[in-house]
């Protein structure tokens, strides 16, 4: 073989893998005009401190943001695995800090720096990684300015509390080549994989449909009850951050925010995002769906204390399948028994699964299945394997099972679940103008408006 023809066999080969890496940021990739429009700053009060890359044998310092729930859970994964220690927690609230601190010491005997302003948090020198658990409205600042202070992050789903700030975290970590896991951890799972490969394979025909489900008590948020004076040691304004300013409220705080729209999307971002990506990497989706349709409402719990809806059915139609969700939230039953899960529904058998695991039922053709049933196979907690995925990339620099445009993917699809309901409309995405074409109200609400002094970065 001569050194031309050879040359050129690479060369295609190389070619090709570029353009199926390019084909992944195809759904959005107009879509940073709309994102960082007006915006010329990063976060007020800032110095950044760069750092180096990580190598193989050193000892990672992660710093945590958000301390209160999974923010914690992450770290604790993290500091199970070797070489790894926690030198920072930042939270705004001195009762959480005042728990989580002691926690750590007692874990790795040393105890971490305290902080409840981010900026401070992120000009510690000594971090290499960071956690991020706060609220869904805080994911995008803290994000961009780890990536920019030269920090790899970890950031909790869903990625971001809109379309506009999903599209920045992107630009962000790609112009500065940090690693962004998102904390979709199904990607990790091994009952995951084992079901895209079934599907993939053929094993169960063609996929003609997935139908996702997710019925959870709290999805109604909780009591109403009056507005309260904040509670000692809480930095609320911190916690509104680049949200509208009000008084603070019990009902719209700690766990319950994101049943309102200035920090949370309700069940279908909380819970969706997970589901929703499986339903997308079963046929490696990198676009965004052909149109998308809502109904529902807010039809259940009046004494309760919520914006997003308790009660909603989702299509968003593909090339050749379709993704169905329902969600009654308040509820804890659903289809095959399960309160949550995905029916993957092909022309041989059906696929019902959820993280307890999975089972394969054929259908019927003259009295004989198509294929073989398959019972229950079980499934795990992947949290720690997306945290050692996690860990393991800050020193190879490789992209990670959940990156940034993964979890932007999944994040848009249900983002534009919600302001499909919320403008009582049909989507129809322009990939060429990277927004919803003329529907100007559903095009309003891609970026949200930052509260002054915050402003959404511009990369």
């Amino acid at each position: 073989m001569s050194l031309i023809l050879l040359w050129s066999i690479f060369f295609q080969y190389f070619l090709k893998l570029f353009l199926m890496k390019s084909n992944r940021r195809t759904f959005l990739s107009n879509t940073s005009k709309l994102a960082v429009a007006g915006a010329s700053g990063m976060v007020p009060g800032i110095s950044i401190a760069k750092r180096k890359n990580t190598s193989a044998n050193d000892k990672i310092i992660v710093g945590l943001v958000g301390a209160r729930g999974m923010g914690f859970g992450i770290l604790n994964h993290a500091l199970n695995q070797p070489g790894v220690e926690c030198g920072a927690i930042c939270d705004i609230d001195d009762d959480v800090l005042d728990r989580r601190i002691p926690e750590v010491e007692e874990k790795q005997g040393k105890k971490p720096v305290r902080y409840k302003d981010f900026r401070k948090f992120i000009e510690n020198k000594d971090l290499d990684a960071v956690i991020v658990g706060t609220p869904d409205h805080w994911h995008c600042l803290i994000t961009v300015a780890a990536c920019e202070a030269g920090k790899d992050v970890y950031v909790e789903k869903p990625m971001a509390n809109s379309i506009g700030e999903c599209n920045v975290m992107v630009e962000a970590a790609r112009k500065y080549r940090r690693i962004v896991q998102v904390g979709q951890q199904q990607r990790s799972g091994n009952n995951w994989k084992d079901i895209m490969e079934r599907i993939k394979s053929g094993k169960i025909g063609q996929l003609r449909k997935v139908q996702i489900w997710a019925n959870f008590n709290y999805g109604v948020g909780r009591p109403v009850v009056p507005d309260k004076p904040v509670p000692e040691g809480v930095d609320f304004d911190m916690w509104l951050g680049p949200a509208p300013e009000r008084t603070f409220n019990p009902s719209r705080f700690h766990g319950s925010w994101r049943m309102f729209w200035d920090y949370g999307g309700g069940l279908m971002t909380d819970w969706g995002v997970h589901l929703i990506d499986m339903a997308l990497w079963a046929k490696d989706i990198t676009d965004f769906p052909i149109a998308t349709v809502s109904t529902g409402g807010n039809f259940s719990h009046p004494d309760f204390a919520h914006e997003t809806f308790d009660t909603m059915s989702v299509s968003w139609q593909m090339k050749d399948y379709v993704i169905n969700w329902e969600h009654t939230a308040g509820t804890q039953n659903g289809p095959y028994g399960r309160l949550y899960g995905l029916a993957f529904i092909g022309n041989d058998a059906t696929i019902i699964a959820d993280r307890s695991g999975y089972e394969l039922f054929p259908e019927l053709e003259g009295g004989e299945y198509r294929v073989p049933a398959i019972p229950k196979q079980g499934g795990r907690e992947n949290h720690e394997a997306h945290v050692q995925n996690f860990l393991e990339c800050i020193k190879t620099r490789e992209d990670p099972r959940c990156n940034v445009e993964t979890g932007r993917l999944v994040a848009a699809y249900a983002h534009a679940a919600n302001i499909a309901l919320r403008t009582n409309s049909r989507l129809d995405w322009d990939p060429s103008a990277g927004n919803f074409g003329s529907n100007e109200q559903a095009n309003e609400l891609i970026t949200p408006g930052y509260r002054k002094p915050w402003k959404l970065p511009k990369i």
